[in-house]
């Protein structure tokens, strides 16, 4: 049995806005649908974890309002243990507006959620976790040195790292910070071109040799490229899939990745199964999946 994933980072209301098309500015378009549902990077992966039955702690701050009564009470019915201490500040939401071929578009409300303290870390035994994923939505905070600061005294943590769509908003010195951990790096095609200037191979190089780690890039409908720490580079292919919305897509194939990874699986096997799961989300509406559907793809 491996050690507990340590999943750092937000968890939020979710308000998923359904409509043709984004408007333009002074245009008026009419909602198809709105719902609200539980969120956020750090919940999404450690949903995943859930399904697989893998261990992990979701480490997560919950604020105050009505987006934090909305979280606290939806991680309470589902007995998701919580090891920080309510926060006084405001929790945000993540207004999500998917548009009619599937694609997502986000605007992130930050509160409470991505405010990191040095004194949460001390209500957890670091020697219990084998690895620990970070978001570079929680980086780019100030409050991010804490997180960074727990990686760096706690070496034996293996780090999964994934950037997100802000890779260019991240200060150059966390980020320095961060590959010297040496991290698995996952991230998807147009984050890796932007940082790089690279195409998709020649920029998982280029990480690599910055960190000296696995490389994932996820590819959309064309599956995902991952470059072992050591071997040749490999294209895994994708789940033939109807993509209802692509919400919480990269948040399940980096959960899956790890959770498979972290039990014993090579990296392209890892990441065949990251796929798989990336593409049953898809398939659905919002970010997350149902227990009953995840066994159906039969993954142990």
């Amino acid at each position: 049995m491996p050690k507990k994933a340590l999943i750092m980072g937000s968890t939020v209301a979710d308000i998923i806005i359904n409509l043709n098309q984004l408007p333009g500015t002074a245009e008026d378009v009419h909602v198809i649908s709105q719902r609200t549902q539980l969120g956020g990077c750090a919940f999404n992966v450690s949903d995943i974890f859930r399904h697989a039955d893998a261990p992990h702690l979701l480490f997560s701050p919950v604020g105050s309002g009505i987006y934090g009564d909305f979280v606290r009470d939806e991680m309470n019915r589902r007995g998701i243990e919580r090891v920080i201490p309510d926060q006084v500040e405001e929790n945000g939401c993540c207004y999500c507006f998917v548009e009619s071929g599937g694609e997502r578009t986000f605007i992130s409300h930050r509160g409470a959620e991505y405010r990191f303290k040095t004194e949460f870390f001390d209500r957890i035994d670091p020697s219990e976790y084998g690895c620990a994923y970070v978001c570079g939505l929680e980086i780019e905070e100030p409050e991010s040195l804490s997180m960074i600061h727990f990686l760096q005294e706690n070496p034996k943590i293996r780090v999964y790292f994934a950037p997100g769509p802000r890779i260019m908003k991240l200060p150059a010195e966390r980020m320095a910070a961060l590959f010297a951990m040496g991290p698995v790096l996952h991230l998807n095609e147009r984050e890796a071109h932007e940082y790089t200037g690279l195409p998709m191979e020649s920029a998982a190089l280029w990480l690599q040799h910055k960190t000296g780690a696995d490389v994932v890039i996820t590819l959309g409908a064309r599956g995902a490229y991952c470059l072992p720490e050591q071997g040749e580079g490999q294209l895994v292919p994708p789940s033939s899939v109807t993509v209802v919305d692509t919400i919480g897509a990269g948040d399940a194939h980096i959960g899956a990745l790890m959770a498979y990874r972290e039990n014993g699986r090579a990296l392209v096997e890892a990441t065949s199964i990251a796929n798989r799961v990336a593409g049953l989300v898809v398939s659905r509406r919002g970010a997350l999946i149902d227990k009953a559907d995840f066994d159906e793809l039969k993954l142990s």
